[in-house]
């Protein structure tokens, strides 16, 4: 069911008439990867769940992921996104750290992203060897959350995809 959840919370650029439901290629350690087709083409992605999520305040969200994606049909590999949980504040930036490396994110709604293929490269690159990430952003409110997710796993889990989605 997480999965189901995941795949309908991203709406990745095809409707349920255009896709297969997504099938797991395996969970590793602290994330999970998947494959589905979309439009005739092969889409792959890992997702994972914070391990911890603070705030300022007590703040009500829907479930949090982040996400690398891979569209081989449209040439985009490693698209990294965050789905918050709640509509980030307008003109805001997201802060993502993998480990002491730091990176901009911008958003939209509730997804935040990377503005170019090449910071997209590195946070991926430093994911491989990283320990933990966090996102830190501010609500349409103005409250503040920080989510830290675990990267054990990520490489295997990236490793699969790659495999997958060539």
């Amino acid at each position: 069911m997480k999965w189901k959840m995941t795949f309908l919370a991203l709406g990745l650029l095809a409707s349920p008439a255009w896709a297969d439901d997504p099938v797991s290629l395996g969970t590793f350690d602290d994330w999970e990867s998947f494959t589905y087709q979309a439009a005739g083409a092969p889409v792959c992605y890992i997702y994972s769940i914070p391990k911890k999520s603070e705030a300022a305040k007590k703040v009500k969200r829907d479930p949090i992921y982040f996400l690398v994606t891979h569209f081989p049909g449209r040439k985009i590999k490693g698209q990294i996104s965050t789905i918050i949980g709640y509509p980030f504040k307008e003109s805001s930036t997201v802060t993502l750290k993998v480990d002491e490396a730091s990176f901009e994110l911008y958003p939209n709604g509730d997804v935040a992203w990377a503005a170019a293929t090449a910071t997209e490269a590195a946070i991926v690159k430093a994911m491989k060897t990283g320990k933990s990430l966090t996102v830190t952003g501010t609500s349409w409110k103005g409250t503040e959350t920080t989510d830290t997710y675990s990267l054990v796993g990520v490489g295997k889990a990236m490793d699969k995809i790659d495999s997958a989605c060539k």
